[in-house]
Protein backbone atom coordinates (compact mmCIF):
# COMPACT_ATOMS: atom_id res chain seq x y z
CA UNK A 1 0.00 0.00 0.00
CA UNK A 2 1.30 3.15 -1.06
CA UNK A 3 1.62 5.97 1.45
CA UNK A 4 0.31 9.52 -0.11
CA UNK A 5 2.44 12.82 1.26
CA UNK A 6 0.70 15.30 -0.66
CA UNK A 7 1.28 16.53 -4.34
CA UNK A 8 -0.79 18.45 -6.95
CA UNK A 9 -1.89 15.65 -8.99
CA UNK A 10 -1.74 12.05 -7.60
CA UNK A 11 -1.31 9.59 -10.33
CA UNK A 12 1.04 7.13 -11.44
CA UNK A 13 3.85 9.82 -12.51
CA UNK A 14 4.47 10.37 -9.32
CA UNK A 15 7.06 7.92 -7.26
CA UNK A 16 8.84 6.75 -3.84
CA UNK A 17 5.89 6.50 -1.85
CA UNK A 18 6.05 4.62 1.30
CA UNK A 19 4.50 1.15 1.73
CA UNK A 20 2.77 0.55 4.83
CA UNK A 21 0.26 -2.29 5.98
CA UNK A 22 -3.26 -1.39 6.60
CA UNK A 23 -6.41 -3.42 8.57
CA UNK A 24 -9.76 -3.59 7.05
CA UNK A 25 -10.98 -0.57 9.33
CA UNK A 26 -7.59 1.29 8.09
CA UNK A 27 -8.60 0.59 4.43
CA UNK A 28 -12.11 2.05 5.08
CA UNK A 29 -10.84 5.33 6.76
CA UNK A 30 -8.05 5.89 4.62
CA UNK A 31 -8.44 4.63 1.19
CA UNK A 32 -8.41 6.73 -1.55
CA UNK A 33 -10.33 6.70 -4.55
CA UNK A 34 -10.31 8.54 -7.98
CA UNK A 35 -11.52 12.45 -7.90
CA UNK A 36 -10.68 12.68 -3.80
CA UNK A 37 -9.45 15.90 -2.74
CA UNK A 38 -6.22 16.39 -0.32
CA UNK A 39 -5.59 19.41 1.71
CA UNK A 40 -2.45 19.94 4.03
CA UNK A 41 -3.74 20.22 7.37
CA UNK A 42 -0.91 21.76 9.06
CA UNK A 43 2.08 23.86 7.37
CA UNK A 44 5.29 26.20 9.13
CA UNK A 45 5.37 28.03 6.16
CA UNK A 46 2.17 30.70 6.23
CA UNK A 47 0.68 30.14 2.69
CA UNK A 48 1.66 26.29 2.63
CA UNK A 49 -1.98 25.05 4.44
CA UNK A 50 -4.44 23.73 2.53
CA UNK A 51 -2.76 23.13 -0.62
CA UNK A 52 -5.04 21.45 -2.51
CA UNK A 53 -4.56 17.89 -4.35
CA UNK A 54 -6.50 15.88 -6.76
CA UNK A 55 -6.17 11.78 -7.20
CA UNK A 56 -6.50 10.26 -10.41
CA UNK A 57 -6.68 6.59 -11.57
CA UNK A 58 -4.01 4.81 -10.05
CA UNK A 59 -2.53 1.08 -10.61
CA UNK A 60 -1.51 0.63 -7.37
CA UNK A 61 -3.97 1.56 -3.60
CA UNK A 62 -3.21 4.65 -1.90
CA UNK A 63 -3.65 6.13 1.19
CA UNK A 64 -2.85 9.27 2.73
CA UNK A 65 -0.99 10.20 5.82
CA UNK A 66 -2.42 12.47 9.10
CA UNK A 67 -1.48 15.63 7.88
CA UNK A 68 -3.67 15.50 5.16
CA UNK A 69 -7.70 15.94 4.65
CA UNK A 70 -9.73 13.90 2.69
CA UNK A 71 -12.79 15.62 0.44
CA UNK A 72 -14.84 12.88 -0.93
CA UNK A 73 -17.55 14.85 -3.46
CA UNK A 74 -20.87 13.73 -4.44
CA UNK A 75 -20.26 13.53 -8.28
CA UNK A 76 -23.57 13.77 -8.88
CA UNK A 77 -24.07 17.23 -7.62
CA UNK A 78 -20.09 18.52 -8.31
CA UNK A 79 -17.34 17.69 -10.44
CA UNK A 80 -14.32 17.47 -8.54
CA UNK A 81 -12.29 18.66 -11.09
CA UNK A 82 -13.51 22.35 -10.90
CA UNK A 83 -13.27 22.37 -7.18
CA UNK A 84 -9.83 21.28 -7.36
CA UNK A 85 -9.18 24.14 -9.94
CA UNK A 86 -11.05 26.82 -7.65
CA UNK A 87 -9.16 26.18 -4.40
CA UNK A 88 -5.65 26.53 -7.16
CA UNK A 89 -6.87 29.80 -8.01
CA UNK A 90 -6.69 32.63 -5.93
CA UNK A 91 -10.25 32.70 -4.96
CA UNK A 92 -9.87 29.09 -3.48
CA UNK A 93 -6.56 30.18 -1.80
CA UNK A 94 -8.21 33.13 0.14
CA UNK A 95 -11.44 31.14 0.91
CA UNK A 96 -8.72 28.47 2.66
CA UNK A 97 -6.88 30.61 4.37
CA UNK A 98 -9.79 32.66 5.86
CA UNK A 99 -10.34 29.38 7.94
CA UNK A 100 -6.86 28.37 8.97
CA UNK A 101 -5.36 29.71 12.84
CA UNK A 102 -1.90 29.08 14.63
CA UNK A 103 1.27 31.43 14.90
CA UNK A 104 3.90 29.17 14.28
CA UNK A 105 2.34 26.77 12.55
CA UNK A 106 -0.69 27.55 10.31
CA UNK A 107 -3.68 25.06 10.59
CA UNK A 108 -7.10 23.99 9.25
CA UNK A 109 -10.07 21.90 10.55
CA UNK A 110 -11.56 18.98 8.87
CA UNK A 111 -14.65 20.51 9.87
CA UNK A 112 -14.44 23.55 9.48
CA UNK A 113 -13.46 23.01 5.49
CA UNK A 114 -16.35 20.67 5.09
CA UNK A 115 -18.29 23.89 6.19
CA UNK A 116 -16.74 25.96 4.09
CA UNK A 117 -19.38 27.63 1.05
CA UNK A 118 -18.54 28.19 -2.67
CA UNK A 119 -20.95 29.15 -5.32
CA UNK A 120 -21.06 26.58 -7.85
CA UNK A 121 -22.86 27.18 -11.44
CA UNK A 122 -25.26 24.45 -12.59
CA UNK A 123 -23.90 21.14 -12.30
CA UNK A 124 -24.08 21.01 -16.82
CA UNK A 125 -21.81 23.50 -17.00
CA UNK A 126 -19.21 22.09 -14.62
CA UNK A 127 -17.54 20.22 -16.15
CA UNK A 128 -17.53 22.37 -19.12
CA UNK A 129 -15.36 24.91 -17.18
CA UNK A 130 -12.92 22.87 -15.75
CA UNK A 131 -12.12 21.52 -19.28
CA UNK A 132 -12.03 24.92 -20.45
CA UNK A 133 -9.39 25.66 -17.52
CA UNK A 134 -7.41 22.68 -17.87
CA UNK A 135 -6.30 23.88 -21.28
CA UNK A 136 -4.42 26.56 -19.72
CA UNK A 137 -2.86 24.05 -17.22
CA UNK A 138 -1.73 22.19 -19.54
CA UNK A 139 0.10 24.31 -21.53
CA UNK A 140 1.37 25.67 -17.84
CA UNK A 141 2.78 22.21 -16.89
CA UNK A 142 4.53 22.06 -20.14
CA UNK A 143 6.38 25.17 -19.53
CA UNK A 144 7.38 23.80 -15.98
CA UNK A 145 8.72 20.92 -16.99
CA UNK A 146 10.90 22.42 -19.97
CA UNK A 147 11.78 24.94 -16.66
CA UNK A 148 12.64 21.98 -14.74
CA UNK A 149 14.85 20.46 -17.79
CA UNK A 150 16.76 23.80 -18.17
CA UNK A 151 17.69 24.53 -14.43
CA UNK A 152 19.22 20.64 -14.40
CA UNK A 153 21.28 21.37 -17.15
CA UNK A 154 22.61 24.49 -15.26
CA UNK A 155 23.05 22.31 -12.15
CA UNK A 156 24.32 20.05 -14.31
CA UNK A 157 27.17 22.24 -15.98
CA UNK A 158 28.06 23.50 -12.32
CA UNK A 159 28.97 20.09 -11.24
CA UNK A 160 30.88 19.62 -14.53
CA UNK A 161 33.05 22.43 -13.87
CA UNK A 162 33.12 22.74 -10.06
CA UNK A 163 32.83 19.50 -8.59
CA UNK A 164 34.38 17.00 -11.30
CA UNK A 165 36.50 19.67 -12.33
CA UNK A 166 36.48 19.58 -16.16
CA UNK A 167 35.93 22.97 -16.90
CA UNK A 168 37.66 24.60 -20.14
CA UNK A 169 41.41 24.62 -20.17
CA UNK A 170 41.11 21.75 -17.07
CA UNK A 171 43.95 19.61 -19.13
CA UNK A 172 46.72 22.54 -18.87
CA UNK A 173 45.57 23.69 -15.66
CA UNK A 174 48.02 22.77 -12.81
CA UNK A 175 46.53 21.26 -9.36
CA UNK A 176 48.32 22.30 -6.24
CA UNK A 177 46.75 21.18 -2.85
CA UNK A 178 43.60 19.53 -4.56
CA UNK A 179 42.33 22.80 -6.32
CA UNK A 180 43.32 24.30 -9.62
CA UNK A 181 45.80 26.80 -9.86
CA UNK A 182 44.80 30.08 -8.96
CA UNK A 183 40.91 28.74 -7.63
CA UNK A 184 40.34 29.19 -3.36
CA UNK A 185 37.91 28.36 -1.01
CA UNK A 186 36.23 30.20 1.08
CA UNK A 187 33.51 30.77 4.22
CA UNK A 188 30.33 32.26 2.79
CA UNK A 189 30.97 35.18 5.43
CA UNK A 190 33.68 36.26 3.50
CA UNK A 191 31.44 36.43 0.02
CA UNK A 192 28.35 37.80 0.71
CA UNK A 193 25.88 38.96 3.72
CA UNK A 194 22.70 36.91 4.88
CA UNK A 195 20.30 39.83 5.18
CA UNK A 196 17.18 39.12 6.94
CA UNK A 197 13.54 39.24 5.71
CA UNK A 198 10.88 40.94 6.40
CA UNK A 199 7.65 39.55 7.62
CA UNK A 200 4.51 40.67 5.21
CA UNK A 201 1.18 38.52 6.21
CA UNK A 202 -1.17 37.34 3.72
CA UNK A 203 -3.53 39.32 4.86
CA UNK A 204 -1.81 42.82 4.56
CA UNK A 205 -0.59 41.95 1.14
CA UNK A 206 -1.97 43.93 -2.13
CA UNK A 207 -1.68 41.86 -4.92
CA UNK A 208 0.46 43.24 -7.50
CA UNK A 209 3.73 42.63 -9.63
CA UNK A 210 6.45 41.31 -7.08
CA UNK A 211 6.39 38.30 -6.08
CA UNK A 212 6.75 37.27 -2.38
CA UNK A 213 9.01 34.71 -1.67
CA UNK A 214 9.06 32.19 1.78
CA UNK A 215 11.20 29.28 2.16
CA UNK A 216 9.21 27.50 0.20
CA UNK A 217 9.61 29.59 -3.07
CA UNK A 218 7.08 32.05 -4.25
CA UNK A 219 3.74 32.60 -1.90
CA UNK A 220 2.33 34.92 -3.60
CA UNK A 221 2.33 38.90 -4.41
CA UNK A 222 2.66 42.55 -2.94
CA UNK A 223 2.24 46.09 -4.42
CA UNK A 224 5.62 47.00 -3.25
CA UNK A 225 9.03 45.05 -2.75
CA UNK A 226 11.63 45.31 -0.55
CA UNK A 227 14.31 44.07 -2.45
CA UNK A 228 15.41 45.40 -5.89
CA UNK A 229 16.64 42.18 -7.76
CA UNK A 230 18.49 40.37 -9.20
CA UNK A 231 18.73 38.40 -5.82
CA UNK A 232 19.28 34.75 -3.60
CA UNK A 233 17.01 33.70 -1.21
CA UNK A 234 18.00 31.04 1.40
CA UNK A 235 15.65 29.46 3.41
CA UNK A 236 15.95 30.18 7.42
CA UNK A 237 12.80 28.58 8.87
CA UNK A 238 10.28 25.72 7.56
CA UNK A 239 12.60 24.75 4.13
CA UNK A 240 16.01 24.91 5.48
CA UNK A 241 18.59 25.68 3.46
CA UNK A 242 16.14 26.17 -0.11
CA UNK A 243 17.58 28.41 -2.43
CA UNK A 244 15.46 30.41 -4.75
CA UNK A 245 16.79 32.78 -7.78
CA UNK A 246 14.96 36.61 -8.40
CA UNK A 247 15.25 37.74 -11.71
CA UNK A 248 13.01 41.32 -10.79
CA UNK A 249 12.56 43.09 -7.20
CA UNK A 250 10.89 41.19 -4.53
CA UNK A 251 9.52 40.59 -1.25
CA UNK A 252 11.75 38.29 1.31
CA UNK A 253 9.37 37.66 4.19
CA UNK A 254 10.87 36.70 7.40
CA UNK A 255 11.57 32.87 7.05
CA UNK A 256 14.20 33.40 4.48
CA UNK A 257 17.93 35.48 4.48
CA UNK A 258 18.36 37.06 1.51
CA UNK A 259 21.91 38.39 -0.49
CA UNK A 260 21.55 41.80 -2.10
CA UNK A 261 21.79 42.57 -5.86
CA UNK A 262 25.50 43.81 -5.62
CA UNK A 263 26.53 40.47 -4.03
CA UNK A 264 24.85 38.19 -6.05
CA UNK A 265 25.37 36.01 -9.31
CA UNK A 266 24.25 32.78 -10.87
CA UNK A 267 27.53 31.47 -9.37
CA UNK A 268 26.69 31.52 -5.67
CA UNK A 269 23.12 30.51 -6.38
CA UNK A 270 23.97 27.02 -8.35
CA UNK A 271 26.97 26.70 -5.48
CA UNK A 272 24.55 27.36 -2.31
CA UNK A 273 22.12 24.42 -3.74
CA UNK A 274 25.10 22.22 -3.43
CA UNK A 275 25.73 23.17 0.08
CA UNK A 276 23.86 21.11 2.71
CA UNK A 277 22.58 22.94 5.61
CA UNK A 278 21.95 21.18 8.91
CA UNK A 279 19.64 22.38 10.89
CA UNK A 280 20.18 24.07 14.33
CA UNK A 281 16.51 24.87 16.08
CA UNK A 282 14.95 22.22 17.64
CA UNK A 283 11.95 23.23 17.82
CA UNK A 284 11.45 24.56 14.42
CA UNK A 285 13.71 23.82 11.71
CA UNK A 286 15.99 26.99 11.58
CA UNK A 287 19.38 27.62 9.87
CA UNK A 288 21.61 29.83 12.08
CA UNK A 289 23.08 32.41 10.24
CA UNK A 290 26.65 32.18 11.89
CA UNK A 291 26.27 28.28 10.87
CA UNK A 292 25.95 29.25 7.60
CA UNK A 293 28.64 31.94 6.95
CA UNK A 294 30.63 28.79 8.27
CA UNK A 295 30.34 26.97 5.15
CA UNK A 296 32.99 26.93 2.83
CA UNK A 297 32.06 27.63 -0.98
CA UNK A 298 34.83 27.19 -3.73
CA UNK A 299 36.11 29.85 -5.32
CA UNK A 300 37.49 29.64 -9.10
CA UNK A 301 39.74 31.87 -10.88
CA UNK A 302 37.97 34.87 -12.86
CA UNK A 303 38.44 34.00 -16.38
CA UNK A 304 36.53 30.61 -15.31
CA UNK A 305 33.55 32.22 -13.24
CA UNK A 306 32.52 34.55 -15.85
CA UNK A 307 32.76 32.02 -18.44
CA UNK A 308 30.57 29.76 -16.62
CA UNK A 309 28.15 32.76 -15.78
CA UNK A 310 27.98 33.78 -19.21
CA UNK A 311 26.82 29.97 -20.16
CA UNK A 312 24.10 30.26 -16.62
CA UNK A 313 22.59 33.59 -17.57
CA UNK A 314 22.13 31.77 -21.12
CA UNK A 315 19.63 29.28 -19.55
CA UNK A 316 18.54 31.52 -16.99
CA UNK A 317 16.89 34.05 -19.69
CA UNK A 318 15.54 30.87 -21.74
CA UNK A 319 13.88 30.16 -17.99
CA UNK A 320 12.57 33.64 -17.69
CA UNK A 321 11.28 34.18 -20.93
CA UNK A 322 8.87 30.52 -20.40
CA UNK A 323 8.17 32.25 -16.73
CA UNK A 324 6.70 35.30 -17.86
CA UNK A 325 4.38 33.15 -20.18
CA UNK A 326 3.12 30.95 -17.70
CA UNK A 327 2.67 33.84 -15.37
CA UNK A 328 0.56 34.91 -18.49
CA UNK A 329 -1.47 32.19 -18.55
CA UNK A 330 -2.01 31.81 -14.94
CA UNK A 331 -3.01 35.50 -14.95
CA UNK A 332 -5.71 34.76 -17.92
CA UNK A 333 -7.05 31.44 -15.94
CA UNK A 334 -7.39 33.83 -12.84
CA UNK A 335 -9.70 36.35 -14.90
CA UNK A 336 -11.35 34.08 -16.65
CA UNK A 337 -12.50 31.70 -13.55
CA UNK A 338 -15.26 34.00 -12.11
CA UNK A 339 -16.51 35.24 -15.24
CA UNK A 340 -17.25 31.38 -15.76
CA UNK A 341 -18.14 30.35 -12.21
CA UNK A 342 -20.43 33.46 -11.58
CA UNK A 343 -22.40 32.55 -15.88
CA UNK A 344 -21.09 35.67 -17.01
CA UNK A 345 -19.36 33.95 -19.52
CA UNK A 346 -21.39 31.42 -21.21
CA UNK A 347 -19.92 27.89 -21.95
Amino acid sequence: MNQLFGSRFIDDKLSNFDRIELTNDELNRFILIEDDLLFSRTSVVPDGVGICSIVRLTDEPLSFESNLIRIRLDKSKCWPELIFRYFQSSMGRNKILSISGGTNVKTIKSSSLGKLEIYLPPFSSQKKIASILSVYDDLIEKNRRRIKLLEESARLLYREWFVHLRFPGQESTRIINGLPEGWTKKPLRDCFTLNYGKALKSEVRTDGPFPVYGSSGIIGSHNKALVEGAGIIVGRKGNVGSVFWATADFWPIDTVYFVNKDESNLYLYYALQSITFTSTDVAVPGLNRDFAYSREILIPEEKILSEFITEATLIRKQIETLEKYSNKLANARGLLLPRLMSGELEV
